[in-house]
């Protein structure tokens, strides 16, 4: 995606000479053609063939107009906030009842609301960064090429090419990992506890694959803005099922033993200390998708009246006001009901089930797994978009031309056979998912800081130079302090590695 292409290139530009206008010369047209010879020139991203910069030669089509994630421009603050809320909200936040028990009320408030305000002024200053930069005339439609554009070619990609393809491929394994688990349990709640019924259930892994099948069959949309429509039912069911998991907790009740004490007291400092920052890393992990914002501001119209940043920050706001009311609810509901009993597999959704499963209609339980399996389906389309993307700027950058419908189909399926083996040879990989989110988090809370200053170079020693130096900072200690703790834990209860067992 990075690679660099080398093109030379030659205008031939008509020059029209307007007639005299002295009545005693004959008016004469006069074409003339000027040949322009320019040197090899050196592409370092996409964007040197970006539709959003001046090009006036005519054998060089614009890169971008051949790949998914800038095919089409034609998004609205609709698509926006619909991709926005699909990517924003997961099943990640289905834990945070558990980092509540660790911190308790006060605390966990404080981290949930200082997480949240510090991700949206990020995805503020990505918004900014995208946009196109005065003087270069370049608009930004991919997080790798802003790091690049920041940090210089080598460190832009060693920085950012594993936080953004773990992101990206990363959380689709993970998708069919969790999904093909869940697929099991509305598959047993449809069986109303029929033993034959459940006794007839497949296994893991046949889980796994119909569950890529579906998501594969389902990404042969072309581009970005063309899977708007499936964003929209991802966002829907979303919100549908985060509200559903909260609403029904509250009608149901505490739980008659709850306890909001921590499960740690009595155990060394060590432990407590690591399980306060394992904590600290569900919230801050909760907040996802900042590896998509570019891209789906990429997807916007841009001109110099109407640039697509404004678009793009009112969707951001809708949206993450949408995502606030989810949350939040489900943190403050589901620690008030279940307290510590949480667990750390399955979150709340699992908590609800246990507690309440057996005096709950299977219809409302069976419509919570399908708003979740839907939701899945539909983050998965988002979430492998810069991977084909990837893809596709590999061959059309070689091949001087765009994939046709057979190679873009085959892309998609080879990487669905790649998210399936790794989530078949890994079903362990949610264990590593704090240690790897810990490494991937500076893509959330630091980048973005450290990139503004680079590229719109505030005012040294003013307001917004601090503030985003002290805000990089603290993001790279709380990264290290984050990782540190996650190798504790796994050393402390140790890694049930179960290759190729799901």
């Amino acid at each position: 995606m990075g690679e660099v292409a080398e093109e030379s290139f030659m205008d031939e530009l008509p020059l029209y000479e307007p007639p005299s206008k002295s009545p005693v010369e004959p008016v004469q047209l006069q074409l003339q053609v000027i040949t322009i010879h320019g040197s090899s020139r050196s592409f370092t991203s996409l964007n040197d063939f970006s539709d959003d910069r001046v090009n006036n030669s005519n054998n060089i089509p614009p890169l971008d107009d051949w790949l998914p994630i800038t095919e089409s421009r034609n998004g609205n603050i609709y698509s926006a906030v619909f991709h926005l809320i699909s990517s924003g909200i997961g099943l990640q936040a289905l834990l945070l009842p558990v980092a509540f028990a660790a911190l308790g009320w006060t605390w966990g408030i404080i981290c949930l609301s200082i997480a949240f305000a510090w991700q949206l002024y990020t995805i503020w200053l990505l918004v900014q960064l995208a946009e196109s930069t005065p003087g270069t005339g370049t608009r930004y439609s991919r997080y790798l090429h802003l790091a690049i554009a920041a940090f210089g070619p080598r460190l832009g990609k060693l920085l950012a090419i594993f936080p953004v393809m773990y992101l990206s491929g990363g959380s689709c394994g993970m998708l069919i990992i969790t999904t093909g688990g869940n697929m099991e349990t509305f598959y047993k709640i449809i069986c109303g506890r029929d033993a034959t019924c459940e006794a007839n259930s497949l296994t893991s892994v046949e889980w796994f694959l119909i569950f890529t099948c579906a998501a594969i069959a389902l990404a042969q949309f072309p581009n970005l803005n063309s899977i708007a429509k499936i964003s929209m039912v991802g966002a829907i069911t979303a919100v549908g099922y985060c509200t559903l998991i909260w609403a029904l907790s509250i009608k149901k009740g505490r739980l008659s033993d709850v306890s909001y004490g921590s499960k740690d007291v009595g155990k060394s400092e060590m432990a407590e200390f690591g399980n306060t920052l394992n904590a600290i890393g569900i919230i801050v992990l909760a907040f996802r998708g900042h590896n998509l914002v570019v891209e789906i501001q990429g997807t916007l119209p841009s001109n110099r009246k109407h640039p697509s940043s404004q678009t793009m920050w009112k969707g951001v706001t809708v949206s993450y006001l949408l995502i606030a009311m989810c949350l939040f609810p489900i943190a403050v509901a589901g620690f008030w009901a279940y307290g510590n009993n949480v667990p750390i597999n399955g979150g709340l959704l699992a908590a609800f089930r246990e507690a309440h499963g057996h005096n709950t209609s299977k219809y409302v339980m069976g419509i919570v797994y399908l708003l979740v399996l839907i939701n899945s389906l539909s983050s998965f389309q988002i979430y492998a978009m810069p991977v084909f993307d990837n893809l596709e700027f590999q061959y059309a950058s070689r091949k001087k031309k765009p994939c046709p419908w057979w190679v873009r189909t085959g892309f998609r399926l080879f990487f669905g056979g790649l998210a399936f083996f790794i989530a078949v040879a890994f079903p362990f990989l949610g264990s590593l998912a704090p240690l790897i989110g810990g490494i991937a988090l500076p893509l959330t809370y630091v980048y973005p800081c450290f990139m503004y200053i680079s590229i719109k170079k505030p005012r040294p020693n003013g307001a917004m130079w601090w503030l985003n130096l002290t805000l990089g900072c603290l993001g790279t200690i709380l990264t290290g302090m984050l990782v540190v703790a996650a190798v504790w834990n796994l050393a402390d209860k140790g890694l049930h590695a179960n290759f190729f067992r799901p």
